[in-house]
Formats: structure tokens, C-alpha cells, sequence
């Protein structure tokens, strides 16, 4: 190998290190963006949360629920417009009894770099506990896509299957977090 070889080998290498870590970044602060109360000290209200979550989407981006559960709930929205529709409708539905906390718990990592497109696989659990007690573990995969344009990596498409949804005993966290001061300033 010559060393200017080993440069554009070692420079493709990094370039594949470095998209995984911008991909990784980015679905992780979905997920963080998603939970209640949103950690995000810049975040005021819903409508700032809904513009940084389509901060984070491509203009032609895809989101869907898929499989026998979710294709029924979520269904499948395409382009900024009907996302925001999508987020607005999420968060702007106040559900009776109110939600008091909702985390994003990531696992099962697969990422996969293919010059400017990319793929990630992930499984996440989250709990929903609400106001009177109640509460859900659930649970799905994520199988999304990626894109880098213009040297910025965003999602391209979210894919939402169902693995299971199990309800909580009442009252099963005695303690959970009302607010969030993580990043105050």
C-alpha cells in the first residue's frame, strides 16, 4: 500500500466512524426530544419541540408504524408538512388522564454506513405513566434510514414495529421526575 492509499483508506475509515457517531447523536436526540417532560432547556413548549425534532428529518423524510399494532395507530406520513402534522397531532392531543412521563430507553445498536446513506436498526422501551397512576411499558423496533446531505447527516425515514405493549401496576413508580433541570442553564 502506498501512503497516499493508506491516507484515503484510513480517511474512508474515520468518515465511517464519524457518520456512526453523527447517526448515533441524532437518533438518541429523537428519543430525548419524545420524552416527557423534555429534557431540552431550550425547548419552551410543543411547538419548539416539533421544530427540533423536523430540525433532525430530511424535506422528503418518511415516518410510519408498521406490523399488525402500529400500522393501525401511527400509519405512514411523508415530507415536512405532514410530519409536523404528525408531531403537532402527538403532542398537541392532551390525553385524559394527562402523561406524566414518558423516557426513551435506546438498545440493541446496529448502524450501517454506506457512503452517504445509512441504515440503523435499534430496539427501545419506553414507560408511560399518567397523572392517575396508571401506566404502559412498551416496547418496539426501529429500523430507520439515513442521509447526508450537504455533509449533514438526518433521518430520512422512521420505521416503528410494535414488540409488545404491557400495562403497569397502578401506582408502579412512586417517584418519577414532574420536571427537568438536566439542562438548565
Amino acid at each position: 500500500m502506498t501512503d497516499r492509499s493508506t491516507l484515503a483508506a484510513l480517511a474512508a475509515r474515520l468518515d465511517v466512524l464519524e457518520s456512526e457517531a453523527e447517526i448515533r447523536r441524532i437518533q438518541s436526540r429523537y428519543m430525548f426530544l419524545c420524552d416527557t417532560p423534555c429534557p431540552e432547556f431550550a425547548v419552551r413548549d410543543d411547538a419548539d419541540r416539533v421544530d427540533a425534532v423536523l430540525d433532525l428529518y430530511t424535506d422528503d423524510a418518511i415516518w410510519e408504524g408498521v406490523g399488525d399494532y402500529y400500522a393501525d395507530q401511527f400509519g405512514a406520513v411523508q415530507g415536512t408538512a405532514a410530519l409536523r402534522a404528525h408531531f403537532e397531532r402527538f403532542w398537541g392531543t392532551r390525553t385524559n388522564p394527562r402523561l406524566v412521563l414518558n423516557a426513551h430507553y435506546l438498545t440493541s445498536e446496529q448502524i450501517h454506513v454506506d457512503g452517504d446513506n445509512a441504515s440503523g436498526q435499534w430496539i427501545h422501551m419506553q414507560p408511560w405513566l399518567f397523572a392517575d397512576g396508571t401506566g404502559v411499558l412498551r416496547s418496539s423496533r426501529l429500523n430507520n434510514r439515513f442521509r447526508r446531505d450537504d455533509g449533514i447527516w438526518r433521518v430520512s425515514r422512521t420505521r416503528t414495529e410494535n414488540v409488545f405493549v404491557a400495562t403497569l401496576p397502578t401506582n408502579f413508580a412512586d417517584s418519577y421526575a414532574r420536571t427537568t433541570v438536566l439542562m438548565d442553564e
